[in-house]
């Protein structure tokens, strides 16, 4: 147990000094967002297109995989809009709180923690998912915000406002221009490759800190029962599902104990800013990120040891 402590204990270790930082005023709410801009726009976009342009892809986004994850992370979206729904939220707010259910923090907790967890061999797995979590997440988000905001309107202009607010993500594009590369063997020159890992490299700490940073504004306020159905679902219900998949399509090993971990990272802070993009369910966001962040330093240990 104090092995699989040890795992996990440095990246939250990061995220804490970045809260304690934060603070004690050691840094500005301006500093915690250009780091996180810098962090998010450009170094794990870097990441991102490095580790995709050099992915086995036939290998890597095999169905099982896809599906083990994904099917899991929509059932999680649908129960969240259920279960606000049920506690009265509009449908807006359903919305925005299905999509926290739906978006594990796969990038700055699941690819530190997975790497320590099972060590390089799991990168492929993980990056083949990370590569797919922000396009299908904001996919599936976008997509029902914007029907029910919508009604009425023709199906293209629906589509029109997707692709518009899914091609702006900078990791998006850090992952479509690494497959464009990937697919075209279009090679890339040493200088440019190394001048990506450097930038690349920064990424993870940088993250990790600037989270820490943003957790601290981020006050637990709003529904209590909201934000334990988020956590519940987050934490607990989608690696379960991811479990039960991946066993019914006869996944073992790494490939599996990559997925089912990377499943049951709290939700990122993404699912905050696609509450504020569209301003509803903000509050029962931001305090579940940061509610559901602090449970995993638990329920992560106790996934690793399930998982063995």
């Amino acid at each position: 147990m104090l092995a699989i402590i040890d795992v996990i204990l440095p990246v939250f270790l990061v995220i804490g000094v970045g809260y304690v930082v934060a603070w004690r005023g050691g840094m500005s709410e301006s500093a915690i967002a250009g780091l996180m801009r810098f962090a998010q726009g450009f170094a794990l976009p870097c990441v991102l297109f490095r580790g995709v342009s050099q992915l086995d892809l036939a290998a890597s986004f095999s169905p099982p995989l896809m599906i083990s994850f994904y099917l899991p992370a929509t059932i999680c979206f649908v129960v969240g809009i259920i279960g606000a729904r049920l506690m009265g939220r509009p449908i807006e707010d359903s919305i925005a709180i299905g999509f926290a259910c739906l978006f594990s923090n796969a990038v700055l907790l699941g690819l530190p923690i997975t790497d320590r967890a099972y060590g390089h061999e799991s990168m492929e797995t993980v990056l083949a998912i990370v590569s797919m979590h922000s396009p299908f997440a904001y996919f599936v988000g976008i997509t029902a915000m914007e029907i029910v905001r919508n009604r009425g309107q023709r199906p293209i202009v629906v589509a029109k406002t997707v692709a518009k607010s899914i091609f702006r993500n900078n990791l998006v594009i850090g992952v479509l221009a690494g497959v464009a590369v990937n697919l075209a063997g279009i090679p890339v020159h040493h200088t440019i490759g190394d001048t990506m890992d450097l930038i690349g490299r920064a990424a993870v700490p940088a993250a990790l800190f600037g989270l820490g940073g943003v957790l601290y504004r981020l006050r637990p306020e709003g529904d209590i029962r909201l934000m334990a159905m988020v956590c519940a679902v987050s934490l607990v219900l989608h690696p379960a599902l991811t479990f039960f998949f991946g066993v019914r399509f006869d996944m073992t090993g790494i490939p599996l104990q990559t997925m089912i971990l990377t499943a049951a990272m709290a939700p990122g802070v993404n699912a905050y800013l696609f509450a504020d993009m569209y301003g509803v369910g903000r509050r029962v966001n931001a305090s579940a990120v940061l509610v559901a962040t602090m449970l995993s330093i638990l329920t992560l240990p106790a996934w690793i040891l399930i998982l063995g």
